[in-house]
């Protein structure tokens, strides 16, 4: 038996505004006098450097501002304010209470062949399993009996019975070809019942058994054909105590 996830706001073009310069066609192509150059006003921003221009800032003001923007940010990020009320917190790394990550192993083979409960719920699955494919081939037996029966002696039968006997014949027929995959369901339903009771059982007394004796940060599970590790030192197998205990519990509850 085995033991289990933006918007972008589409640009509106409408707020775009466009400025279209329109030149009459009646204005008359002469040629312009030049004008005198105007000299362009300089514009102070507050600062001692004059800026010519529209279009210049003083960069001494736009850095001081650039400054203040970060602080904000950098005050934001690192005290948590402006952040939800409800948001819940990261929970905070697992450290071992002497620094010392204790580990173990349980060979799940050895536990299921020496577990006596869970050879007694494999005992009855089988015997479950079982007892439906002996009701589908009794079943099935019966009807076709039932059938060569018909075929060599119905010619005796009024119209009226051979008729009620062909309706009884199909009806069954029509069941029998459904039985075997409902009773299929039954079996795998069956069985997944049977390992979610196992593994309640194995998962509940090792979680006592670590809680009562505080030994293990980890515990992991091999098998043959299928584990989460390479390797694992022999030091680290506790299989047989995991047994022992599961056993002693299984007695007791038996009684």
């Amino acid at each position: 038996m085995e033991i289990k996830q933006d918007v972008n706001k589409p640009v509106d073009d409408n707020s775009v505004e466009t400025y279209n310069l329109n030149i009459s066609d009646s204005m008359e192509q002469h040629p312009v006098p030049p004008q005198p150059t105007e000299k362009t006003p300089e514009v102070h921003c507050g600062c001692d450097e004059p800026r010519a221009g529209k279009g210049k800032c003083c960069h001494h003001a736009l850095t001081l501002v650039l400054i203040v923007a970060v602080a904000a940010l950098y005050v934001l990020h690192f005290t948590g304010i402006g952040t939800k009320s409800g948001a819940t917190p990261a929970a905070a790394p697992y450290s071992p209470a002497d620094g010392t990550l204790k580990v173990a192993y349980v060979n799940s083979d050895t536990l299921l062949a020496k577990y006596e409960y869970a050879k007694e719920l494999e005992k009855g699955l089988l015997a479950y399993k079982e007892s439906q494919e002996n009701n589908y081939r009794s079943q099935m037996t019966q009807f076709q009996k039932d059938y060569q029966d018909f075929l060599q002696n119905g010619d005796k039968l009024s119209l009226s019975q051979q008729q009620a006997k062909e309706t009884e014949l199909k009806q069954r027929a029509e069941r029998l070809s459904t039985l075997e995959a409902e009773l299929a369901m039954k079996i795998q339903n069956k069985q997944i019942d049977e390992n979610t009771k196992l593994l309640n059982a194995i998962f509940g007394f090792i979680k006592e058994y670590n809680e009562a004796n505080q030994q293990y940060d980890i515990i992991l599970r091999k098998t043959f054909n299928d584990s989460p590790t390479l390797y694992m030192a022999d030091g680290m197998d506790i299989t047989q105590e995991i047994v022992d205990g599961l056993n002693d519990e299984y007695r007791k509850l038996k009684k």
